[in-house]
């Protein structure tokens, strides 16, 4: 498994295997990876020859006020969990390389970015597409690889693959959890034994929601309450807890077909996000 630092070599080397007649498939990833990125990493193996997993920590999708400095990273535990699960080529470029001095080029993808996460961090969405775009001009692979613990961010890089006919094709996996129901997320490490029981509640309202809507209940103002109620509970105020369009993002007042249920909230200086698709 080779490590790879920069555009023109990767793209060199991806070009040679794929020449080769390999089908190439990207994980992206921020990095400190965990079970939820080694399905993706297992799921490309599956449907691909050669798996590039990208480990990057990008700086401008982050915030002034937010994490980028004390954002987990461990190099050498990533490649092995990168090994183990399936990687061909591991892509770890720079911030140097990636955002050479003169650069000033983004991407934005319009009403998706804007609802949910995007209304809490302006900005973040034009970030990740950014990353993403260059990342996957840099590899050129046949599919690239999401999580759907991040919906909003597989909708946007979907849409922009669509839109820029980028010719991939986005594929989301669903969501990894721990034993007791929490998402899988780098940034759990940064939670408090008291705040990582009390963060539980997440999974929990979305596991009501989808309870009351088994058993009939369609209208969202009444599905969010039960949500509103698990959260209370335990003593957490939400960022955000919205039932949208699973495709356009777009408010619905009852749930007549597939619908995201979506939340974000913080435990202590932790911004944890969780969702959930009603009648999938």
């Amino acid at each position: 498994m080779k490590v790879i630092e920069s555009p023109g070599d990767i793209r060199e080397e991806v070009g040679r295997l794929r020449s080769a007649g390999a089908r190439v498939g990207l994980v992206p990833t921020m990095g400190y990876l965990h079970e939820g990125h080694a399905s993706l990493v297992r799921g490309a193996a599956v449907a691909c020859d050669l798996v590039v997993v990208s480990i990057f920590v990008n700086p401008i999708q982050f915030g002034p006020n937010e994490d980028f400095e004390r954002y987990p990273r461990d190099m050498a535990r990533d490649l092995e969990i990168c090994r183990e699960a399936g990687a061909g080529l591991i892509y770890a470029p720079t911030v140097e390389k990636m955002y050479p001095t003169g650069f000033q080029t983004g991407v934005s993808v319009g009403r998706l970015s804007r609802p949910l996460c995007g209304a809490m961090r302006p900005g973040h969405f034009d970030g990740v597409a950014t990353v993403v775009a260059k990342l996957l001009n840099a590899v050129r692979p046949d599919m690239a690889f999401f999580g759907e613990k991040d919906f909003q961010q597989l909708l946007v890089i979907r849409r922009m693959a669509r839109d820029l006919d980028m010719g991939v094709e986005i594929v989301g996996m669903p969501i990894v959890r721990e034993a007791d129901g929490l998402a899988m997320s780098s940034r759990n490490v940064y939670l408090s034994i008291a705040e990582r029981e009390r963060a539980l509640c997440l999974s929990r309202s979305l596991a009501t929601a989808r309870s009351l809507f088994a058993g009939g209940e369609k209208d969202a103002a009444l599905l969010l309450k039960g949500v509103a109620e698990v959260l209370k509970e335990a003593g957490v105020t939400p960022e955000y807890a919205e039932l949208r369009d699973v495709e356009t993002l777009e408010e619905v007042g009852r749930v007549e077909g597939p619908t995201l249920l979506a939340l974000a909230a913080r435990l202590g200086a932790t911004r944890l996000i969780d969702n959930t698709v009603l009648g999938r």
